[in-house]
């Protein structure tokens, strides 16, 4: 029994050791493809079509759902406390600073993640890889580089979209359901609208995209030559994916309440 205890902790580490060198040689890729990715600028044009354009119109209906709702229940419970105004408060936390980065990702996860990793796979499967290390084209540079960008971008202007569409919707739908005129609400809202709410969701959204991304490319990369394993790929970026994106937004969380 300890053995094979110690067998599967000297494998975790193995496998988490091997994450965090992909990622260094990720980085070092994106750098590269910066600089020199003129050929593959395509894909990161058509990763940003797919991961933010696409996107766009379910952001924005869950955006002004969720916004709404947590308006009007936080509203309607708070005001009669006699605390009405904890009510932007309450939508500002959730919509820009907890929930808004974590929904996005969830939203990127579930469509690029398995996307990516299903495609790169594929291409692993079919020797399309191969090809490419043949010719003297670098892999990591030509297909993860651009996907890496192109996710971390499309998640960060995807969290800047919801929380505009979050804050600014309830503005309106206060109209018929409060006597709040929409400069008290707008009023209201820029004061519990703080700097660092912004830093924190952004930061959150950029992390998030980069994880997602690099553990999509990592779990592509990783399939040997069996076609069924192509779908496998896909499932398990998706679930180590969601997994690192939770514990980052708690590690986020709670350095920034520390430190906030």
């Amino acid at each position: 029994m300890i053995k094979q205890l110690g067998n599967a902790v000297r494998s975790k580490f193995a496998e988490y050791s091997y994450m965090i060198g992909y990622v260094g040689k990720l980085w070092n890729a994106v750098f590269h493809f910066a600089a020199n990715g003129k050929a593959a600028r395509k894909i990161l044009i058509m990763q940003l079509l797919f991961t933010y354009v696409e996107a766009l119109p379910i952001c924005g209906i869950l955006a002004v759902a969720i916004g709404s709702s947590i308006f009007i229940l936080g509203n309607s419970v708070l005001a009669s406390l006699g605390q009405a105004k904890l009510t932007y408060d309450l939508l500002v936390l959730i919509v820009t600073r907890e929930l808004g980065p974590l929904l996005i990702a969830f939203v990127v996860t579930a469509r690029s993640a398995t996307a990516i990793a299903t495609e790169i796979a594929g291409m692993v499967v079919s020797h399309e890889i191969e090809a490419y290390i043949s010719i003297g084209v670098d892999p990591l540079g030509h297909l993860a580089a651009p996907r890496f960008l192109g996710v971390t971008f499309s998640l960060f202007f995807l969290n800047i979209y919801f929380s505009l569409f979050g804050l600014v919707a309830p503005g309106f739908i206060v109209q018929f359901i409060s006597k709040t005129s929409m400069s008290e609400y707008f009023r209201n809202l820029f004061t519990s609208l703080t700097a660092t709410s912004i830093y924190v969701s952004c930061i959150k959204s950029l992390v998030f995209g980069m994880l997602i991304s690099a553990t999509a490319t990592l779990y592509g990369f990783n399939v040997n030559r069996a076609s069924t394993e192509v779908p496998v790929a896909g499932i398990q970026a998706v679930g180590k994916a969601i997994f690192f994106v939770i514990i980052a937004d708690v590690f986020i969380t709670v350095l920034s309440y520390l430190f906030g």
